[in-house]
């Protein structure tokens, strides 16, 4: 099946995916001027459905965004919730995908926040499945780049121009030889890699920089501190984390909706434990792929089908 789209869907219309332009003079486009969510969809061949993990949570942190950049919209948090699953039943993907409802600003008055200069849009791609079973792991590099504060451009609100810090990162890192960064803040300590959180196991306990620690407010995070606790019966600490932490860590993995969980093998070009994936973290991520893949009855409300029943409307409102 070709993995390109047939439909996006723009301020109320569903439109063929080549007709989905914006206009070059966007503050969309001209500044980054947008909240977004990354949301994952996973095909599941031998039910013949899409399942879409945690829809309300990512739609519910789409609506905390706009809240501070002071996006308004004709539309309720249900409202997109369904235009997302008719976008996608309309789109007939077979296979993992990718959603990214966003909120945006238009053509206006420069830093303008008048309701006629706000838009909305969903679209939708297809993911290949990585060989997920098998990944021998990442090598990162503490980025000389700092990671954006509160006081600066708050990196709880998922908007497009925050990525330009974990852009600069990601690349020096690669032009330096490791594959991907971690970032530290103002004070120097741990925050996440580009467009990723972080994970350190040591002597049998989880650890994760704290959220007021300069991070994205991650959903797969949230998950994942629930999985330690509840299936891997471990203790978590969420918490300041000094960058030599990373070196004495037995286990780091990285997290996120696009990274879904990724050992790290090397920090610094110091060895992660004994440089090779760890127990807790393969076993983090066999469960992982097991609830999201459908798998787990006991997470199943986690997904959302979308060629199935569907819940009755909550009543949630933006």
């Amino acid at each position: 099946m070709s993995d390109t789209p047939k439909w996006a869907w723009l301020d109320g219309e569903f439109v063929p995916w080549e007709a989905a332009k914006l206009h070059v003079r966007t503050e969309c486009v001209m500044r980054g001027a947008n909240v977004f969510e990354g949301v994952r969809g996973y095909w599941d061949e031998r039910a013949a459905e899409l399942r879409v993990l945690q829809l309300d949570e990512h739609l519910e942190r789409l609506h905390r965004s706009k809240k501070v950049l002071r996006l308004q919209v004709p539309y309720s948090r249900w409202d997109f919730r369904e235009i997302s699953l008719e976008l996608l039943r309309r789109n007939e993907f077979r296979e993992d995908v990718h959603l990214r409802p966003t909120v945006y600003f238009g053509e206006g008055d420069g830093f303008g926040y008048s309701a006629e200069t706000i838009h909305m849009g969903a679209f939708v791609t297809a993911t290949a499945q990585r060989a997920r079973r098998n990944v021998t792991g990442i090598a990162c590099a503490v980025s000389s780049w700092q990671r954006i504060s509160d006081r600066d451009v708050p990196p709880r609100v998922k908007a497009a121009g925050n990525y330009i810090n974990a852009r600069l990162a990601t690349v020096q890192a690669r032009v330096d030889g490791y594959d991907n960064a971690i970032l530290l803040n103002a004070e120097g300590k741990v925050t996440e890699a580009p467009a990723a959180c972080l994970f350190l196991i040591r002597d049998g306990v989880a650890v994760t920089p704290a959220v007021t620690s300069g991070i994205l407010d991650s959903i797969t995070r949230g998950t994942l501190l629930r999985l330690f606790r509840d299936e891997l019966h471990m203790a978590v600490e969420e918490r300041d984390v000094d960058r030599t932490e990373l070196y004495h860590a037995d286990e780091v993995f990285l997290c996120g909706t696009h990274t879904e969980v990724l050992p790290v093998v090397s920090v610094d070009r110091y060895p992660v434990g004994s440089g090779t994936v760890g127990g807790i973290t393969s076993a983090l991520r066999d469960l992982f792929f097991d609830i999201v893949r459908g798998r787990v009855a006991r997470y199943a409300a986690w997904l959302t089908p979308v060629y199935g029943r569907v819940p009755a409307a909550p009543g949630a409102t933006c």
